[in-house]
């Protein structure tokens, strides 16, 4: 592995945080029936709030910006306190007055498979930041989620103007006429985001239609499957890490914060995928969504081995 010397990423995650109430049950239950559940536990969630987790663990100074509910919305104020105490400077958080925050309910099977019921944001989504030039301008590096589009295309635009890396995070699918899109230098999609864009079950063929209309770094991630990335208009393969799933929630989160992470400490795109695949891989051996993200000594060792 690539030393990365005294370099310290600094990284900011731009969109939505959330709070997760999450439980452990042996199977899902059918309508109308009861489960015992085995664990319980709240914690912050989302895309870019665990993804700003990630980071953080991987040792990344960290900030996170995003529209939150108001100040007399509880959840918002809890969200903000679990990522303040993974040392995550929420200074670019707006509570959006009257607004209410996300919140999912969530069971983990004994596969590690999840089923999620969410209550969506109220009153967030046309929310603007103030400044998105000053968020951009002590980072390295923008990871955005596409689900606020009115809040992080701005940001996206500030970054693209300092001329930093701007990873996008697909989970939403969009036409690839998306500004996002034109505003990324990489865009990591979700199996199913990239499906449902192309209309393609194949994802290599779902990539290279992708790969038409947008003309940077592109990469999509399948869990157990791996992940496939373009490179001089090929298709490549990378297998996951081998391990025992206890909890998929936040994978995928993980993957696009440690490959930010790596990204910039590298520039190497591949290297920093097989790192953001241990890190991914890492995080799902444990309960608790995010609360189980890998730290910068566990990810090394478990590169140590093969894929």
């Amino acid at each position: 592995m690539t030393d990365r010397g005294d370099k310290r990423a600094t990284i900011l995650c731009a969109g939505g945080a959330v709070q997760d109430i999450i439980m452990r049950v042996e199977k899902f239950p059918q309508a109308g029936s009861k489960v015992q559940a085995s664990a319980f536990l709240v914690t912050s969630g989302g895309q870019s709030g665990n993804a700003a987790v990630a980071a953080a663990r991987l040792g990344a100074g960290t900030l996170y910006a995003g529209t939150l509910g108001g100040r007399d919305d509880k959840v918002a104020t809890e969200i903000l306190g679990a990522l303040a105490r993974e040392g995550i400077d929420c200074s670019g958080a707006v509570r959006v007055p009257g607004a209410t925050s996300s919140v999912s309910l969530i069971m983990l099977d004994a596969d590690g498979e999840k089923m999620i019921a969410t209550r969506r944001d109220s009153g967030l989504s046309e929310t603007m930041p103030p400044d998105p030039q000053a968020l951009v301008q002590r980072v390295d590096a923008v990871l955005a989620d596409n689900r606020y589009p009115n809040f992080v295309t701005p940001i996206c635009q500030a970054a693209r103007a300092r001329k930093i890396p701007c990873v996008l995070d697909f989970d939403k699918s969009t036409p690839f006429d998306d500004p996002l899109l034109a505003l990324s230098t990489h865009v990591i999609a979700s199996a199913d985001a990239l499906r449902d864009a192309t209309g393609l079950k194949e994802l290599p063929a779902a990539l290279k239609t992708m790969s038409e209309s947008v003309g940077c770094f592109l990469a999509v991630t399948e869990g157990p499957a791996g992940l496939y990335w373009l490179e001089h208009g090929e298709v490549r393969h990378m297998a996951a890490f081998k391990i025992e799933a206890v909890d998929t929630l936040g994978a995928g989160d993980a993957f696009h914060g440690a490959f930010t992470v790596r990204l910039v400490e590298t520039g190497d795109e591949v290297e920093a995928m097989r790192f953001a695949s241990a890190a991914a891989a890492i995080k799902c051996t444990r309960f608790g969504g995010l609360t189980g993200a890998a730290t910068r000594a566990e990810v090394e060792k478990l590169l140590q081995r093969p894929a």
